[in-house]
């Protein structure tokens, strides 16, 4: 069966039968998905992460359907039902759709109309009527009336709800309505009655036909959003008369004495029993679809999000902006530790501006702040312009920052764990302040779900996003790598091969023994044995360590290739580090081996020219417009700097300092693609002051 299974995912995504071999080999012996694509390119032919978890879903859902053909034909059988013809069938299925409509006749029903009829002792006049002999239905009826039929009348309606049944169990008819419902299916949405205010927001719905296989996903989440809330009431329906009509062909001989009574046998299968089970799995089908693009879209806004470029370590002032109960001001050092927290009130009702301003520049120089990170909530645009419009002492860059979540972080456990004397409104400005100096450690201390870069989030299968979300971290985490001497528990746990209980220990090896010198030294953590390590010394960092390869991506196993490199060069590995000259007489064919290729030695160089460089670039300062503050100031034809806040199927949001993004359609992107965080230039093309609608066109990324 394994040797089977390899064969049809390797079918299936077009790759090599060994390559599939290959990496079903690594997942069985406890290899995670970064760790291979990073370290294990010569057993995969450089599968990225994306194959990588593209195999590990294709044999899953192999893997399902293989269990639920196991049972189905163990059940049969046991039933003494299975006969050669259905045994093959079965075996030939390559879908649970198909399974299950060769499963349905023989699954144990709770008590239906065709079950009454039976017990009656209907079922050999269903089968005479389903033969269409040549007497007439209602002399064949007449020999089945007795003490539990009274009439031909309710001899052939106990009949018919059999037959009726019968053919709602056929799978070839369940297929054929199954593709109509999906090619040909209509989604009408109606208004439910008396909800037109109060589901306003849903008015685009209240009287929509449109083809579902022709709706956009976030066009569909929208309508069943509406439905959940009680706003709107839907149908998926199809041309009965048409789709049924190659159905009766097929099941009526002819034209002859039965052809009225099965027709109608065939509505009726179809109206009470077929059509609203296949509409709810239409319905399931298309959700599913339309869940999984918009889980997509939102794992890529969140990689962008955690990949975005961080400060550094540098001294900052964080702050969390607010009008009437002020602004929470919180001093970090270099390695985010709380130094100092304070309230300032410079705008109204106090408008305490000067004092403010001085307790600032007091700060500054106090703490020797080198930035600020404003939080682009409430009162944010209205705080940084009263920052950048006065010098401060040491003249710190001044940042933007998203805010999303940090309030969720302020009130959790983890931050109690961090912060126990101190209040939410503190926690939420120091989340301010450590997002600018590293996004990605401070971000996946939050619910990804509250960041805010999701489309209809909510209303997707949560099981689905959660793994999803989950994965994106550990992807991020294990691309930048951390540093295992300042890591927290819950950045350390998404690094390939360790999980919560290995990161706490990790950590508490820390208190106890100071910090790490050298990878190797990993092996004394409680619990992390020889595998762990495999997995996770080259996604671990040890700055200023006495061995340089240990602030690289190197991975250990590897070092002794960069100690021969080295010695062949008749140098040290420092001097092969910082001599670029030196690096270029390196020839990698000679470090070929049976476990060492092309691929690892190219990396290896790779990472031999910029040790401990950060893949995200650095931090930009960025500034609004000046004269657009609220959306009563935007012209039509007017040009804004922008930030992108969030990617959908149908645009991008940006931020441009008016409280209220505004959209970029995807009509009007030039064909570009924008991610999270991206400054960019855009032109207003529509304002609607009622609705709160800024329509926007991309001009360039500044």
């Amino acid at each position: 069966m394994l040797e089977s299974l390899n064969q049809s995912v390797a079918s299936q995504l077009g790759l090599q039968f060994r390559t599939i071999n290959s990496v079903r080999q690594l997942f069985a012996d406890g290899a995670t998905i970064p760790f291979i694509a990073r370290y294990r390119k010569e057993a995969t032919g450089g599968l990225d992460e994306v194959m990588l978890r593209r195999i590990e879903a294709t044999f899953s859902q192999l893997e399902e359907v293989e269990n639920r053909r196991s049972f189905i034909i163990s059940t049969i059988e046991g039933q003494g039902k299975l006969t050669p013809e259905l045994d093959k069938a079965l075996k030939q299925a390559v879908d649970l759709n198909t399974l299950e409509d060769l499963y349905l006749p023989y699954k144990k029903k709770r008590k239906t109309r065709a079950t009454i009829a039976k017990e009656k002792g209907l079922e050999p006049l269903a089968d005479l009527l389903w033969n269409q002999d040549n007497s007439a239905p209602e002399v064949l009826a007449r020999k089945f009336i007795g003490p539990e039929i009274k009439d031909v009348e309710e001899a052939l309606a106990g009949a018919g709800d059999i037959l009726a049944e019968r053919i709602a169990e056929l799978a070839w008819v369940r297929q054929v309505l199954r593709n109509d419902f999906q090619r040909y299916g209509t989604l009408i949405s109606k208004m439910v009655n008396g909800k037109e205010k109060e589901g306003a927001k849903f008015s685009d719905y209240f009287a929509s036909e449109e083809k579902i296989n022709r709706s956009p996903s976030h066009r569909l989440l929208a309508i069943w959003r509406g439905e959940n809330e009680g706003f709107l009431r839907t149908t998926i329906s199809i041309d009965a008369e048409r789709s049924l009509t190659p159905i009766k062909r097929r099941l009526i001989r002819n034209q002859n004495r039965y052809s009225g009574f099965l027709e109608n046998i065939i509505d009726e299968s179809y109206k009470r029993l077929i059509a609203p089970s296949l509409e709810n799995e239409t319905r399931n089908h298309f959700k599913e679809k339309a869940d999984q693009i918009a889980i997509e879209i939102f794992a890529d806004n969140l990689k962008q999000l955690l990949l975005a470029p961080p400060l550094g370590e540098k001294n900052v002032l964080g702050l969390d902006p607010g009008f009437r109960t002020g602004c929470k001001v919180v001093v970090l050092n270099a390695q985010g530790d709380l130094l100092h927290n304070t309230t300032i009130y410079p705008h109204p009702p106090q408008s305490e501006s000067q004092k403010s301003l001085k307790t600032v520049a007091d700060l500054c120089i106090k703490f020797n702040v080198q930035a600020i990170a404003v939080g682009n909530g409430t009162a944010g645009r209205e705080t940084m312009d009263l920052l950048k419009g006065n010098s401060l002492p040491g003249h710190p860059e001044i940042f933007f920052v998203n805010e999303s979540g940090a309030s969720i972080y302020s009130a959790s456990e983890v931050a109690r764990d961090e912060f126990p004397d101190y209040d939410v409104t503190v926690r939420g400005a120091v989340s301010i302040g450590r997002r600018l100096m590293d996004p990605l450690a401070e971000l996946v201390k939050i619910d990804p779900k509250s960041i805010g870069v999701g489309q209809y989030q909510h209303d997707v299968n949560q099981r689905l996003l959660q793994d999803s979300l989950d994965k994106t971290i550990a992807s991020c985490v294990n691309m930048v790598g951390v540093n295992v001497n300042t890591a927290s528990k819950h950045l350390l746990q998404h690094i390939s091969g360790l999980g919560i209980t290995l990161a706490q220990n990790i950590v508490d090896y820390r208190k106890e023994n100071g910090a790490f010198k050298n990878r190797h030294e990993l092996l004394n953590v409680s619990r992390l044995g020889e595998k762990a390590f495999e997995q996770c010394a080259g996604f671990l960092r040890i700055r200023n360590g006495k061995n340089t390869l240990d602030n690289t991506a190197v991975h250990p196993e590897s070092y002794d290739i960069v100690r021969k490199m080295a010695k062949d060069l008749q140098c040290t590995v420092d001097q092969l580090i910082e001599d670029g000259a030196l690096r270029k007489r390196i020839d990698l064919q000679r470090y070929v081996d049976e476990k060492t290729g092309l691929p690892t030695l190219k990396d290896i160089l790779s990472e031999l020219e910029k040790p401990g460089l950060d893949p995200r670039g650095k931090a930009k300062v960025f500034e609004f417009h000046p004269h657009a503050k609220t959306i009563d100031d935007l012209q039509i034809g007017m040009e804004l700097p922008g930030l992108v806040t969030n990617n959908t199927k149908f645009g991008a949001f940006i931020n441009i300092g008016v409280k209220q993004d505004g959209l970029v359609h995807i009509s009007q992107m030039a064909g570009k693609s924008l991610h999270i965080e991206d400054q960019i230039l855009v032109q207003v093309l529509d304002v609607d002051v009622p609705r709160k609608r800024i329509n926007l066109k991309f001009i360039q990324k500044i």
